[in-house]
């Protein structure tokens, strides 16, 4: 049974056959084979207690047709269903340890690229000229950013790429940490999506970043009259051993370089959008004026 695309449990007797859940990405071998391995224990596991998918799937409340895709590697399961498993199937917190891989690989395979990459850099430097950068994004505000997009994600591509944003946050967190820039535009700072209040709150969020040491926050003035970011976003970034990777729409088309000369160039617009815009200490209180009009 569904809610708003959220997967739930249903009681025996109802006959759903399927349920929303998280599906495979046919092009990514690694969660390929973490799904099909797990699914399989859990197969043997249901075998080895002596219950058949139909007694399984009355006693964790899920529909037979979920369990089996499950089982053969074409679903996602979710924690809970890997808890009521482990529960039904008395694995003593085998099944549920299996949480861990399965996190692993729910975020869609570009994702866990590149939150690796920001995971080895040592220096980024960002520039987003449509939305607040995903790094800064609270849940709420990437959420209603989500569900603007056109054609519509399903609610479960929402939800999964909400938990892939809040998760690559950990990088605030690294020790030593990385040295974040970001150039911010001022409308992104003002379009209220999701509504006042999750706009304070991501206002509020900003702030709170941009009191790390390690961060620098700039914003682009909608007034001014010179900008050298009209060619698109810009992604550079640098790890210990003096590589580098970068991104941007005007170069490559938009593929990841890793060429001097273009990242070059990269780093060269980075730097003149860097120059015209706000210096950090203005673009802090630039956004608390925004959060008191707000």
């Amino acid at each position: 049974m569904s809610v708003n695309g959220e997967a739930v449990r249903v009681g025996p007797g109802t006959g759903r056959a399927d349920e929303p859940g998280w599906e495979v990405d046919p092009d990514d071998d690694w969660a390929l084979a973490v799904v099909a391995t797990v699914g399989r224990q859990l197969k043997l596991r249901r075998e080895a207690v002596g219950m058949r998918v139909p007694e399984f799937a009355v006693a964790a409340g899920y529909g037979e047709d979920l369990v089996y895709k499950i089982e053969s590697g074409k679903r996602i399961p979710r924690p809970e269903y890997l808890d009521t498993a482990d529960e039904i199937l008395r694995a003593g917190g085998l099944v549920a340890a299996m949480k861990e891989d399965v996190r692993k690989v729910r975020y869609p395979k570009k994702v866990r690229d590149l939150a690796q990459m920001e995971a080895r850099a040592v220096e980024l430097q960002l520039y987003d000229p449509l939305h607040i950068h995903g790094l800064l994004q609270t849940p709420e505000y990437a959420r209603a950013l989500l569900s603007m997009r056109r054609p519509a994600y399903s609610t479960e591509e929402v939800e999964r790429f909400v938990s892939a944003r809040v998760a690559r946050r950990t990088i605030f967190d690294r020790d030593p940490a990385p040295e974040l820039g970001f150039i911010l535009e001022e409308w992104t700072l003002r379009r209220p999506l999701g509504g006042r209040e999750v706009l304070r709150a991501q206002l509020e969020h900003l702030l709170a970043v941009a009191g790390l040491p390690t961060v620098e926050l700039q914003v682009m003035p909608t007034d001014r009259q010179e900008h050298a970011g009209v060619d698109g976003g810009i992604e550079v970034l640098k790890f210990a051993d003096g590589t580098a990777v970068g991104r941007s729409p005007a170069v490559a088309g938009g593929r990841p370089v890793s060429d001097l000369r273009q990242l070059r160039i990269l780093e060269l617009r980075y730097g003149i959008i860097r120059a015209q815009a706000l210096t950090p200490r203005e673009s802090i209180a630039f956004v608390e004026d925004l959060l008191g009009e707000t």
